[in-house]
Parts: structure tokens; sequence; C-alpha cells
């Protein structure tokens, strides 16, 4: 059976890296997210703490930190590295596990970087503002005027690396096979959900 991945998009406090965690434990196969950096870290020799700051979290800042040219121990960032490099070699190693196994891929643009592969479903989790603030709360433990402010921010920094990246536009519609909001179906309802469209746009029933 040929490989397939899934890439999972998400607001913040959408429960989108839950989702897609329980995706890859329902097939059976590997599941990404930071696991990436350690990746990209290991493939390219370079410290890992390169990537996290080039982690599309931190995208916010990260864009301005570029143009003016941060400080990392002695040397300028950009003596050395680009942020282009950096995504070019993340974007090798998410083509590189596409090719060797089944995965579920969130976020970092795989969506994108795996635009020519025919076996890619490519999925975005949004959710009611409300629902989203009480997941951040209980996750984070911290009252709730700080868990909005954090989703608001967050909903402002995390689509920059995606659109700066991409010829796409974060959380809309069209630039993704299917939007679901987890806040009516749940996180098992709304995977369940997923499960199904993957197999009939795949064409498989049991894979």
């Amino acid at each position: 059976m040929e490989n397939f991945v899934i890439t999972v998009g998400r607001q913040f406090g959408s429960c989108g890296k839950e989702i897609g965690h329980a995706l890859a434990k329902r097939f059976n196969i590997a599941f990404y997210d930071k696991e990436l950096i350690a990746l990209a870290s290991k493939e390219s020799g370079l410290c890992q703490e390169f990537f996290e700051k080039a982690d599309e979290k931190n995208s916010g800042n990260l864009l301005q930190a570029f143009a003016a040219g941060f400080t990392f121990g002695p040397f300028q960032y950009n003596d050395f590295l680009s942020n282009d490099k950096l995504f070019q070699i993340q974007s090798d190693v998410i083509r590189k596990v596409a090719n060797e196994h089944s995965c579920v891929i969130v976020g970092r643009c795989a969506d994108y970087i795996l635009r020519d592969n025919k076996r890619c479903i490519n999925i975005f989790i949004h959710a009611d503002m409300e629902e989203r603030v009480k997941t951040v709360m209980n996750r984070q433990h911290i009252p709730e005027q700080d868990a909005r402010e954090l989703v608001r921010k967050m909903d402002k920094t995390r689509p920059n690396y995606y659109n700066f990246y991409s010829d796409k536009e974060w959380g809309v519609a069209a630039s993704y096979h299917l939007s679901v909001d987890s806040s009516l179906l749940g996180v098992e309802g709304t995977v369940d959900f997923i499960e199904q469209f993957v197999k009939r746009a795949l064409n498989e029933e049991t894979i």
C-alpha cells in the first residue's frame, strides 16, 4: 500500500495537535510535530535551538528579527544562516518522512511543502473562541483573561509563518481539503469524522 500523509493546520486552542495525535493512533502511523525540529537538527548537524527560534510559534517576532539580524551567542544570525535556509532544511525533512512512511504532520507548512503529493490530505482545525479560551485555561492553568489574550496573540502571529512561505492563506477553507470546527463534535467526534473523510478521499475503506 502506498504511503499517505495527513497534514493538520490548526487555530491555537482548537485541540488540533490532540486531534492529529489521535488520528495517527487511529491509522497506526507516525506522528510529527516538534519531532520535526529534532530531525531537522540531526539531518543538518545544526543546533536544535536554531530551528526552535524559527519555529512557526515564534514567527511573529522572527520576521522582524531577521530584518534587523538578531544575535545568537557570539554570532549574528544572518552571518551564516538565513530563515530561508532553515525552512529549506525542514522542508527536506518533511518530504523525506513523507516518502519513507505514512504519517500525520502538524503545522510547519507541511500541506504546502507536500503540495505535489497526491496522497496528502490537508486538514484545518478551528473552534469557537470561547471553547478555545477554556482549552487554553485548562491546558496552561491560567486565568480567563490571560488565556483570551494569548489566543488573540496567537491568532495574529501563527499565520505569519504560513503566509510568508506558502502561496496560500492560513485558515482559509480553500487552502485545505477539509476545515472542521472541533468545538461542534469534540476531539473524538472530530477524529471519527476526519478518519472517514480521509478513507473516502483516498478511496480506501481500510488503511
